[in-house]
């Protein structure tokens, strides 16, 4: 039995996750273990999109964390948000109309146009989805003082005088991370680099709460540490922090990331990198995933199939499951059709078939990676709803042969907490 207010008892970091679904708060010891766990789900997709209920979340969620624990020895917090949202505020830091979401396409084709004839090639601020076309867009707003990534807002609500963002949500946003600056093309595409805040990066130390975060019930010796993205973050909650260890996520959509000792960028490949620590993430996100199975098979029948499968009998069946036409990564094309034929008349074996395609898509994104000169991937860790699936494991490991490892944690805010812990505890 350990004893009271060791070290393993008492919460050092709190990180917290604003994501698609709602916002989640950790409090970790300084080995970052979770401590207490707090989580608001947002009830509509508008929540989503919302500052206010942005901030009403997390709230809630550090409120619920004091009833758990005590938190004045908490030492520092962390934000992370979902990479490429962003907001416009007002000299006051208000925001100015709503939010436009990561997966929203920037409404004004000329940006993406001005973007393409000054972007680097490899630049992760290229393509229909480009972070840095948003923050355009939002620029031209009348009384706009500044644009912000999700995760900076709520930080600088936590820390009103410490403005910042950090190098993982600014990449795609065309922040360039061997020169650390925001560079001379955007200004060139329009993006008027005055309206863009300072960047550190992910865990550096900022400066104190301010009086909100005190109220909350942190303590005025609290520091605020530069966040990340959510992706970066669940990364982190796994524990893996070795060259070679990848983590795939199983959630709406396919992802892949794997730690590197050099950065990554291939645009045609959908492939980029992120720094974090001492090594780099590189990776991609597929359109394919649970999405597709979501699609396809519905929420209410996986149960049932899924003791059905048979991870031993391949079902000789070449899918590349996609809903619509269109993949990003492995093979980067606008207009790849799905393949889903032929449609078997046992559904069982019809989902069998589109967890071997999904996990072929796996397979295929880490040999792209490797072939184009990221490490030999050593170990999978996994994460979102499809982890939970013993079968789709099993036929997994067949096809990518590597060592499966547990993850230490599935909570991105664990990850995000990390961040924040002393510099000893985080190298440790």
């Amino acid at each position: 039995m350990k004893p009271a207010g060791s070290s393993h008892d008492t919460a050092i970091a709190i990180g917290i996750d604003v994501g698609t679904s709602g916002v989640r708060a950790a409090a970790v010891n300084a080995d970052g273990a979770c401590l207490a766990f707090a989580q608001q789900h947002f009830e509509t997709s508008e929540d989503a999109r919302s500052p206010m209920r942005w901030l009403a979340g997390v709230r809630a969620c550090l409120h619920d964390l004091t009833q758990q624990i005590p938190l004045a020895t908490v030492q520092g917090v962390a934000v992370d948000g979902t990479s490429g949202t962003l907001l416009a505020v007002d000299a006051n830091g208000a925001p100015v109309a709503g939010a436009l979401m990561y997966n929203e396409p920037c409404p004004d084709r000329q940006i993406l146009e001005t973007i393409s004839r000054h972007a680097p090639a490899n630049s992760p601020a290229l393509g229909t989805n480009s972070a840095l076309a948003r923050a355009i867009h939002l620029s031209r707003r009348p009384g706009v003082a500044r644009i912000l990534h999700q995760a900076d807002w709520i930080a600088l609500q936590l820390a009103p005088d410490h403005l910042a963002t950090d190098e993982n949500n600014a990449l795609k946003t065309g922040y360039d991370l061997e020169l650390e600056v925001w560079p001379d093309w955007i200004e060139a595409a329009d993006m008027d680099r005055a309206l863009l805040p300072e960047v550190h990066r992910a865990g550096d130390p900022l400066g104190l709460v301010g009086r909100t975060a005190r109220d909350l019930g942190l303590p005025a010796h609290c520091r605020l540490h530069a966040g990340t993205t959510d992706g970066c973050a669940a990364f982190l909650a796994t524990g893996a922090n070795r060259i070679g260890d990848g983590v795939t996520s199983l959630g709406s959509t396919l992802v892949l990331k794997l730690a590197s000792d050099k950065p990554l960028n291939v645009g045609r490949h959908g492939i980029y990198s992120h720094r974090i620590r001492d090594f780099w993430l590189v990776g991609g996100a597929s359109n394919s995933g649970g999405g597709v199975i979501r699609a396809l098979i519905g929420d209410d029948r996986l149960a049932e199939l899924t003791g059905r499968l048979r991870p031993h009998e391949p079902t000789g069946l070449d899918y590349y499951p996609l809903i619509r036409p269109g993949e990003r990564f492995p093979i980067n094309d606008p207009e790849l059709p799905p393949r889903l034929q032929p449609r078997p008349s046992d559904d069982a074996v019809y989902f069998q078939a589109i967890l071997e395609g999904i996990t072929r898509v796996e397979q295929l994104g880490y040999r792209r990676l490797q072939e184009l000169g990221a490490p030999t991937l050593k170990t999978i860790r996994t994460v979102g709803g499809g982890s939970h699936n013993p079968a789709w494991t099993e036929l997994r490991q067949q096809a990518l042969g590597v060592t499966f490892l547990g993850s230490q944690s599935t909570e991105a805010a664990v990850g995000t907490a990390s961040l924040a812990l002393p510099l000893a505890a985080r190298s440790s």
